[in-house]
Order: C-alpha cells, then structure tokens, then sequence
C-alpha cells in the first residue's frame, strides 16, 4: 500500500508548495500524476509551471496531450494514471484514491483555511485509519516550513 501524505497547507499557497514537491518526486526519479477537480484550475496550474521560476523547469504535459505516457509528470482531472506515476498529488478538493496500491506515496493537498477542505481531508485521514493504511499529516509553520503533527 502507498505511503500517504497529509499537507495542510496554510501559510503558502497550493502554487508556492507544489513545485517544489514536483521537484522532489523528480529527483528520486518518480514520475507523477497531479489530480485537479476542475479543467479550469488544470489550465492555471499547467500555465504557472511553466513560469513559476526562472531557474527552474518541470517537465509536464495535461493527459489531453498524446504523448502523457511518456511524460514525468502528467495533470489531470480524472482518477487514472495516464503515465504510471509512482506518486500522486491530489489537490483543489481531490480526494484520496481507492486505488491506493497502484503508488508509492499519495499525497492530499489541502488548504486549511477552507472549512470543506479540512472537514473532507479529515473525512479522508478517519477513512484510512479504519483501513489500517499508514499516514503521516504535515502542517505549515507561519514561515512555510512543514512540520510533521501527527
């Protein structure tokens, strides 16, 4: 079973954190699957990672783009793996995956300022728990910086 992550994202936006994670997931050579809810936040998001940073390029295409098998990191607004990402992100009021065995690591990213978000990833941490699967939760510090609560 994956390994699943919590991030409870409070001083730095969804746009801020998830590069880096990108990064991340790249340089321990996964490939990676970010789940939005909407094709409209899908275009945000695809549009910022091209542009997030001057020094910086993640390799990314949207599952419409024929060639997301062979992509490292693939945006998408269905719950397949259209790359057969190792890890996967799921963001903007995703839900964690039943198929939790098809990764490595999942990871729910959620904004804690939102009262629906925080009451489903609560929902999400309580359904795991009753499954026995292993989670961790991450929390930002006023600095950005993640500390692991539970």
């Amino acid at each position: 079973m994956a390994e699943i992550l919590f991030y409870h994202l409070q001083s730095r936006p969804l746009e801020q954190v998830l590069p880096t994670l990108l990064d991340r997931s790249l340089a321990r050579g996964w490939k990676a699957v970010v789940e939005l809810s909407s094709s409209e936040r899908l275009a945000a998001l695809d549009d910022h990672l091209w542009t997030y940073a001057d020094e910086s390029f993640l390799p990314h295409v949207t599952a419409a783009d024929p060639d997301a098998p062979n992509n490292p990191i693939v945006l998408t607004t269905k719950p397949d793996n259209p790359n057969g990402a190792q890890v996967r992100f799921c963001v903007e009021g995703v839900r964690i995956p039943d198929a939790l065995q098809d990764y490595e690591r999942v990871v729910l990213m959620f904004d804690g300022d939102d009262p629906d978000a925080l009451a489903a990833a609560r929902e999400d941490w309580r359904k795991l728990k009753t499954l026995g699967a292993s989670a961790t939760y991450w929390q930002q510090d006023e600095t950005g910086r993640w500390e692991k609560k539970a």
